[in-house]
């Protein structure tokens, strides 16, 4: 009997497998709460939801602490270049989440001074639909995220495009 006719386990398992695990097991977050939806992503931390079980239970202060950027909130044209600096400060691999109407298209801000998507700064994976989103649909987004580390499948389309993994939710494809 040889290893392949093992079950694949802990003795047994790839390496890729044993950093994937860990990857979406301590996703560590960097907020960026610009308006309204950041009261809900801070509900999210609340012992209603517990944020915690996702390993996820300390909202980083600094950007080079964290490898999820949350863009919860409508996002200024004065404001774009400090979202992008944190960003670029984030260790690698990174992922963002747009909470919001506001921060996935401007929402009912169609004018010069709010960015009209937050994808025009950075890379967006998944996208949480709402106005605002409850903490239920963060969830929901943080659980897409994780599957999608699971899986591979962000890191893959980030090498063929360059971009975010394009991921949505499946209330926003309706």
């Amino acid at each position: 009997m040889g290893l392949e006719d093992l079950n694949h386990n802990f003795l047994t398992g790839t390496l890729e497998d044993v950093v994937k695990w860990a990857r979406y097991n301590s996703v560590w977050p960097a907020t960026f709460g610009l308006a309204c939806c950041a009261i809900e992503m801070m509900a999210t931390g609340a012992a209603n939801f517990d944020i915690s079980r996702f390993g996820m239970e300390v909202f980083r202060a600094s950007p080079r602490q964290a490898d999820l950027m949350i863009v919860a909130g409508r996002v200024s044209q004065k404001m774009a270049p400090v979202l992008r600096q944190v960003y670029d400060q984030m260790m690698e691999p990174k992922w963002v989440i747009s909470m919001g109407v506001c921060a996935s298209s401007g929402g009912m801000f169609n004018n010069y001074a709010i960015v009209q998507g937050v994808d025009q700064i950075v890379p967006v994976d998944v996208y949480a639909p709402g106005c605002p989103p409850g903490p239920e649909t963060l969830l929901h987004a943080i659980i897409t995220l994780h599957e999608g580390i699971k899986s591979g499948e962000i890191t893959k389309r980030r090498e063929v495009t360059g971009g975010g993994a394009g991921v949505l939710l499946e209330a926003a494809r309706a």
